[in-house]
């Protein structure tokens, strides 16, 4: 668990996690499937701020922290308009989670590329 420190200082973290431990090689697992991927967002593709996010949390299910098939890049940037890791991950609040992830930002992909 977090510490009182680690809540008062790393507040945006605590809550996107909702108080739970990484597993020790998050680190790693994350910098690879960013360059992996290509090392942008999978929305907007933008390439600052870029966070992998759970499409089943692994809050709810541990074992999916670490599964390649169970993230999608996404950035906190907002480049292009959108913060497009609160907006399309969690609906605008982190608190919630949204089910439907990955088709929505395959959807709206494909709308951000073809507006004018």
């Amino acid at each position: 668990m977090f510490t009182l420190f680690q809540k008062i200082f790393n507040r945006d973290e605590f809550e996107k996690l909702g108080g739970a431990d990484r597993s020790p090689q998050w680190p790693r697992f994350r910098k690879e499937q960013i360059e992996i991927r290509g090392g942008k967002c999978e929305l907007c593709g933008g390439k600052d701020k870029l966070e992998l996010h759970h499409v089943e949390r692994f809050t709810d299910n541990p074992s999916r922290e670490l599964d390649s098939k169970n993230v999608l890049i996404l950035c906190e940037s907002g480049n292009n308009g959108i913060i497009c890791h609160r907006s399309f991950g969690h609906l605008g609040s982190y608190l919630s989670i949204n089910k439907d992830a990955v088709k929505d930002v395959a959807e709206w992909r494909i709308k951000i590329l073809k507006r004018p």
